[in-house]
């Protein structure tokens, strides 16, 4: 096993992979050991010290990361790709100088790093079967940029400064806590919302748009199982390949019909689909497999019973 950080600072924690691996983190470290820091206040009160972060704001992230004591840093505060699209300034100030903030706070303050990268890295001259772990990044969203940067800065970082940059390239995540966040595959969550309240659906992209997509928790033990091996067993850093699931909508449109049989679906394709298009339809993981066993637990009829069950229920007690 790696050398687990125990008193972890996390940024962007009110977001879509943060509101879940916050109190995971804080299961393994104990809830006091686990800083969550976000832009916005939290709608209800969190299990754990929670504190105002700008990433931005270079001075405040050092003066929170001194005052807790903190050894290892889950950097993911972000503008994702549609959203990126329309705000593309704003999107690079986010992504760009807000990790640099981090990764010279981690130079300076001897600190661990974990900061995912994203299928959005590749572009439409990348292999997209079975995308290569060594590959061709030319993406056409400013996001995706932002995610080529960040993972040049992490290796940067590492090869200069001996920063301990971990991150993998992240694909769709399929959440049932946070609500979409302006993802191209937040389709795959929202259907679900829709599904279940609605019994009806449009799609923003084409029915037969593949894409790879992963289920939360095996998103939470990624980042878990990554940050435990020990560093001398990577061979990368910021941008190991990682894969669960590939569908398109309509094949996850069936097997939600399964459950609820009444269920309709509509493609109305917009701007998200030339955003798609520019994507990988499967990964090859086989680094983040060798060097640190990966291997995902949820295929797709899993996780489509266990979304509805989970937001079915809350559905049912008026929480949806």
């Amino acid at each position: 096993m790696g050398d687990k950080g125990s008193r972890v600072l996390i940024t962007g924690a009110l977001g879509q992979i943060g509101s879940e691996l916050t109190p995971r983190l804080r299961e393994l470290f104990g809830k006091e050991n686990v800083v969550a820091t976000d832009i916005r206040q939290p709608a209800v009160d969190q299990d754990g010290p929670f504190e105002t972060l700008d990433v931005l704001k270079e001075g405040d992230m050092r003066r929170l990361i001194k005052e807790h004591e903190i050894d290892t840093v889950y950097h993911l505060a972000a503008i994702l790709s549609a959203t990126g699209e329309q705000k593309p300034d704003l999107a690079w100030r986010i992504n760009i100088e807000g990790l640099m903030n981090v990764l010279n706070a981690a130079k300076d303050m001897k600190l661990r790093v974990f900061h995912p990268s994203s299928i959005a890295a590749f572009g439409s001259e990348t292999p997209r079967v079975l995308t290569p772990q060594e590959t061709v990044l030319k993406p056409r969203t400013m996001y995706g940029i932002t995610k080529v940067v960040g993972e040049l800065l992490g290796n940067y970082y590492f090869e200069k400064h001996g920063v301990d940059v971990r991150g993998a390239r992240l694909p769709g995540i399929i959440s049932n806590v946070a609500p979409p966040g302006g993802g191209t595959t937040d389709y795959a969550v929202e259907i679900f919302y829709e599904a279940i309240k609605r019994q009806r659906y449009t799609c923003f992209l084409r029915d037969d748009t593949v894409l790879p997509m992963m289920y939360m928790p095996d998103c939470l033990k990624a980042f878990v199982n990554l940050m435990d091996a020990p560093l001398s067993s990577l061979k990368h850093h910021g941008d190991y390949n990682l894969a669960a699931l590939s569908f398109n909508p309509r094949e996850l449109a069936a097997e939600i019909k399964r459950h609820i049989p009444d269920f309709e679906i509509e493609y109305r394709p917009d701007y998200r689909q030339a955003i798609a298009d520019s994507w990988p339809k499967s990964i090859d993981d086989s680094a983040s497999r060798e060097q640190w066993g990966w291997s995902p637990d949820y295929d797709l009829p899993a996780m489509v019973e266990d979304m509805i069950r989970v937001l079915g229920s809350r559905h049912r007690e008026g929480g949806l």
